[in-house]
């Protein structure tokens, strides 16, 4: 029983430090990195795809990424999609291929991106602790209707902190890295 409640909250909170590790793929940290254009969806014959699936996307520097669709029809589409994003790139088109230049950060903007990732992780948090929360709820819940034992109950509640604990960590750890990656010049 609260081996059941253990494993749900302890799937739960992998599954949000997943999500904010994927999210931060999303922040460009000064170079190219073709999950930046995962998010970014173009009407392909009426559904919505994202760029990757619709293209080839090399990195061939640091600084360049260059995006060929399969389809040549696509290419105003998709470098429409890319000046809507909130990428704040301009595409450069020759026609078959589009070049996205990332120019340098400034320190301003890496300032700025820094704030989004600790705020970022700040939230994720919040949804740590109320997965938490939740768990201990229905340990009370359990012990309440005599389904488990005074200290079934207190192992039980130390087992979430622990968890909670643990990935809360685990999420610093990750927007630690970010902070560094957006740093470094």
């Amino acid at each position: 029983m609260v081996k059941d409640v253990l494993s749900d909250a302890e799937a739960r909170m992998k599954k949000t430090v997943e999500l904010f590790r994927k999210e931060l793929t999303g922040i460009r940290a000064g170079r190219a990195n073709a999950a930046l254009l995962g998010r970014i969806t173009v009407d392909y014959y009426g559904v919505p795809t994202p760029i990757p699936q619709m293209a080839t996307v090399t990195i061939p520097e640091a600084r360049l990424m260059v995006i060929q669709p399969w389809d040549k029809t696509t290419l105003s589409a998709i470098e429409k999609a890319i000046l809507k994003s909130d990428l704040g790139i301009t595409p450069a088109s020759d026609g078959s291929v589009i070049r996205l230049v990332f120019p340098p950060l400034t320190q301003e903007r890496r300032t700025e991106l820094v704030r989004q990732v600790r705020k970022k992780a700040e939230e994720e948090k919040v949804s740590i602790r109320n997965i938490r929360r939740e768990a201990n709820e229905f340990l009370e819940e359990m012990k309440d209707e005599g389904e488990i034992s005074e200290d079934e109950f207190h192992r039980g509640l130390d087992e979430v902190q622990k968890l909670t604990d643990t990935y809360s960590r685990e999420l610093d750890q990750i927007a630690e890295e970010k902070e560094k990656e957006i740093m470094t010049v």
